[in-house]
């Protein structure tokens, strides 16, 4: 017996528990403790088979995280794998939870797989940017073919217990209680003379459509763009089905190792981390009490305000929409319902499912009805004297203790907090669309909002399966705040030489989803301008270069983008197919001669450059100035709500991997042109003087 790994016997079955809370990570003390305790069993003459099992929510589910980037200590889990492989006893792996990576290849390194109904098995490993390194690539083809192994090892994503047993990846699904019926299972095969082995059939590997791996490396280079890691588990795959058992294996611990001390793989692992420390908020602790929220209603009844309903009522919890325009209210919810339609064609919902969340969104056009939500959240048009208003009148009809929460993707959320009686319950909440989709939510604190309040909204953010980020109240907050310097360099750039096609070719092919833009036309130029009309009443260009006269004058002729289908591009109304627009380009040279600028030829490198430092120079400003707690909760706001590639960790990561040294000096050689682009950061030179990261910054509270 050890701390983590127990040994039970029933009869003649041995049974092996794991138990290491919370998931039965194969950490040191596990691997061990299951070398130990096999080799006991094997000592009992009496013991036939044996059942392993995990204690607790789920079987194995994977490494321990503790240990990533660490030198594994001995045992490591291939020789783990291999020693249960080799035992001369037959071994059932009894699988529920989530048995994924590790916890999956060790049970493949077992005689037979039994599982509950509700178990999920994957090999998530190309989501960290390496793949399987003990004998996932080599055991699952052999298991359930080449072509299936191609599907979950490239993806990551786990597969059900149903397809598991239909591809042949686990014996039988358990509908009774798993440990008994496990042995049960175990007697039964007990006194058979011969045990399947994974790393022994070929039927699979020697029966199969040899192109297909031509066929992934298609897909995958086209819709994995830039990465490394899954084209890298094909090769493994195809190394199954050429090489012996051991020399794939080989194999596979070479790419493993490539993989493993790559950028991609440092990127993703720091993406991985930081998801999880953005819950980590100084000034509020994790035993901070957090208010009911089995209700909510949501003000507005337009694109944002849809989405918004239906992420509480795919959480289950009650939704009322309220819409004092009755005709925009019945578009609205119609939208609804066809969003919910649309999901059950697909497949990825039941019929149950969809009646069961359109049963609890419910509408009203009287303010009056919000009185019982725990939680409101405003999606009204994005003007502060509206939302000023509305916050005075849910000040009113909101009962004591709701959340007042705000969409606002700019503005104050103090001015809007201090229309209220109030301003410790009122919040920011702003939702990236189309809301039911994008996994993105920034939660604004105010100066005055309760800790209760950004504890409660946090677990919202989690519960309605979002990825939530803590910003401070500053103008466009974190995201908007970096994307508007972002778009002023992308038409900075423009305006000097570059076009509007190419701008956008470098930023999709370095891994963005879209370039500037192709999302200015995908968001609709108008939102931009509204902004950019405020910041001028405001003076913030008042000794700034102005970049965005071409998109005012698009604007101006009603050239919005997709909406309209012509913006900085021309849309086929059949498909939104994007084509070139060369007036753009013609309106750029016009606004460059007017303007005194020589335009000049511009390079992918000055291009990238810019777009990527403007964004790294003003997440530096946000910072030092205390919006941000941390430099990877930016990145966790840009991977999941602007399209960047996670694969590269975000674009402060992006930029420690190429050097704050070189980012600085690229920023100064950009300054001294002397057009005031490039605002002087005093943190970001300060770290790239003294060798630092901003891992060694320590935030402020």
């Amino acid at each position: 017996m050890t701390e983590t790994v127990h040994f039970d016997k029933i009869e003649n079955i041995g049974i092996i528990k794991v138990n290491n809370p919370p998931v039965n990570a194969l950490s040191f003390s596990v691997r061990s403790g299951l070398v130990n305790v096999l080799n006991k069993i094997i000592l009992d003459s009496t013991i036939e088979a044996v059942v392993l099992i995990g204690e607790g929510r789920t079987f194995v589910a994977g490494a321990d995280i503790t240990e990533f980037g660490k030198p594994m200590q001995n045992p490591d889990l291939n020789s783990v794998i291999a020693h249960f492989e080799n035992s001369d006893l037959p071994i059932i792996a009894a699988l529920h939870g989530t048995p994924l990576g590790g916890g999956l290849e060790l049970a493949m390194g077992c005689n037979y797989r039994v599982a509950l109904p509700s178990t999920m098995l994957g090999l998530p490993e190309v989501k960290l940017g390496i793949i399987p390194g003990a004998g996932g690539t080599q055991r699952l083809p052999r298991l359930i073919g080449p072509e299936n192994a191609l599907k979950i090892i490239t993806s990551g994503n786990p597969i059900n217990a149903n397809l598991a047993l239909d591809y042949g990846l686990i014996d039988m699904i358990i509908n009774g209680n798993l440990l008994q019926e496990a042995i049960s299972f175990a007697k039964k095969i007990a006194s058979k003379k011969e045990h399947p082995s994974a790393k022994d059939m070929d039927a699979k590997i020697n029966n199969f459509d040899k192109n297909i791996f031509n066929v992934y490396e298609k897909i995958i280079a086209k819709k994995m763009r830039g990465r490394k890691s899954p084209i890298h588990a094909i090769h493994a795959i195809k190394y199954s089905t050429e090489l012996s058992f051991e020399e794939g294996l080989q194999k596979e611990r070479e790419l493993f190792k490539i993989c493993h001390d790559s950028n991609e793989s440092s990127a993703m692992i720091h993406a991985f981390f930081s998801e999880r420390g953005a819950f980590k908020i100084p000034d509020v602790p994790k035993d901070t009490s957090l208010r009911k929220l089995d209700s909510a209603a949501v003000i507005g009844c337009g694109t944002m305000g849809v989405g918004i309903a239906m992420n509480f009522a795919n959480a289950g919890i009650p939704v009322i929409v309220i819409e004092n325009d009755s005709t925009v209210l019945e578009k609205g919810m119609s939208a609804i319902k066809s969003n919910y339609q649309s999901t059950l064609k697909k497949g990825r919902l039941k019929k149950d499912d969809v009646d069961k969340r359109l049963g609890i969104i419910s509408s009203s056009t009287s303010m009056a009805d919000v009185s019982k939500a725990d939680i409101i959240i405003e999606a009204i048009f994005e003007e502060m004297d509206l939302k000023k208003e509305l916050f005075a009148k849910l000040d009113k009809h909101a009962k004591q203790g709701a959340i007042l929460a705000s969409n606002t993707s700019t503005l104050d959320i103090d001015i809007i907090a201090n229309s209220t009686n109030r301003p410790n319950d009122v919040i920011g909440t702003h939702f990236f669309s189309p809301a039911n989709v994008m996994k993105l939510l920034e939660v604004v604190r105010g100066s005055k909002t309760d800790k209760e309040v950004i504890a409660t909204t946090m677990k919202l953010g989690k519960t309605i399966n979002k990825v939530p980020v803590l910003s401070g109240n500053c103008d466009g907050f974190i995201g908007n705040r970096m994307f508007h310097e972002y778009i002023r360099q992308a038409h900075a750039l423009a305006e000097e030489g570059a076009s509007v096609i190419d701008i956008d070719r470098v930023i999709y092919d370095f891994g963005w989803a879209m370039g500037p833009f192709a999302v200015n036309d995908l968001a609709g130029n108008d939102v931009g301008w509204r902004i950019r009309k405020r910041h001028k009443k405001e003076g913030k260009y008042d000794n700034l270069r102005y970049t965005s006269t071409v998109a005012d004058k698009l604007c101006e002729m009603g050239r919005y983008g997709q909406k309209t289908y012509r913006g900085f591009y021309k849309y086929n109304k059949d498909d939104r197919g994007r084509l070139i627009d060369p007036e753009v380009d013609i309106m750029f040279e016009k606004i460059s001669k007017e303007k005194g600028i020589t335009r000049r030829p511009i390079s992918d490198e000055e291009i990238l450059n810019r777009l990527s430092w403007a964004l790294v120079n003003t997440g530096s400003m946000i910072l030092e100035e205390g919006f941000a707690l941390r430099a990877s909760d930016i990145d966790i706001v840009y991977i999941h709500g602007y399209g960047y590639p996670n694969w590269r960790g975000g674009p402060m990561k992006y930029a420690e991997d190429v050097g704050l040294v070189n980012v600085v000096k690229d920023i100064s050689k950009f300054r001294e042109r002397g057009d005031g682009m490039w605002q002087k950061c005093n943190l970001l030179e300060e770290l790239a003087r003294d060798g630092k990261n901003f891992s060694d910054f320590k935030y402020k509270v």
